[in-house]
């Protein structure tokens, strides 16, 4: 028995989300079905982040144990013969067997996306999210700031969620402008259901002058998802990268 990781990304524009549902096309689902298909085994599957519908990923983690006889380094060339085109394994390799990416200290690296354009460019309307209203992305990035460190992030949850405490940690949170999109790159030791999509939706309000940058404390202090701004929409969101602060043989 061994455990595989594998660093997945996709495209999240024809998935009802990472995970698994009956019925319906999940990014975890079709992981699966490609790893039973190459193995003859029943797999169960761990993800390291369950991302919402729409939501794409460079880096997203996968673990699962085999009794498989391929070769570790083998699995993603092997998994991406039978995965689509927008499913895609960048590389495998072997774990301990106690391993869990949702279990484990690590750093994540999110960039949400904004198209700011007075027209939607149609090519970029299912990997960016469209704000025609002028952006000030020192602004933004000024109130960005306010979002470093360990806090209390209750403001920037969605109802629903299941964690036992909202306290996070954030490392950095840059906001910067590239041509006619506008970046929001934060990394921090885990999130918040919706946090990243609610921190890029008050960033925005607060870039086309509704507010200012150190309302963003007030938001923090309020404890209340009232008191940001709305959630942004899914598709201009990208999970970059997960570094583990752990190492293995």
């Amino acid at each position: 028995m061994k455990n595989i990781m594998i660093t997945v990304a996709y495209d999240g524009a024809n998935y009802h989300g990472f995970a698994f549902q009956e019925n319906v096309a999940t990014i975890e689902g079709t992981i699966k079905n490609a790893i039973d298909n190459l193995t003859g085994e029943d797999s169960e599957i761990i993800g390291a982040s369950r991302t919402d519908a729409g939501v794409h990923a460079y880096g997203n983690i996968v673990v699962f144990k085999t009794e498989s006889s391929i070769p570790a380094v083998s699995f993603a060339a092997a998994l991406n013969s039978k995965l689509p085109d927008d499913i895609r394994i960048m590389k495998s390799e072997e774990v301990p067997l106690d391993f869990h990416p949702r279990k484990c200290v690590s750093e994540k690296t999110y960039e949400y996306r904004i198209l700011n354009t007075k027209t939607l460019i149609p090519t970029k309307r299912l990997y960016t999210c469209h704000c025609s209203y002028d952006l000030d992305e020192k602004l933004m990035h000024e109130a960005a700031q306010f979002l470093v460190g360990e806090h209390d992030f209750s403001s920037f949850c969605s109802a629903g969620s299941q964690a036992l405490s909202h306290v996070r940690n954030i490392i950095s949170c840059d906001v910067s402008r590239h041509g006619d999109e506008v970046v929001i790159r934060i990394i921090g030791n885990g999130f918040l259901y919706n946090m990243v999509r609610i921190i890029a939706g008050t960033l925005m309000d607060i870039g086309r002058g509704k507010g200012v940058p150190s309302d963003i404390k007030d938001i923090i202090d309020a404890r209340d998802r009232a008191a940001a701004g709305p959630t942004a929409p899914p598709q201009g969101l990208f999970l970059i990268k997960y570094n583990f602060l752990q190492v293995w043989s």
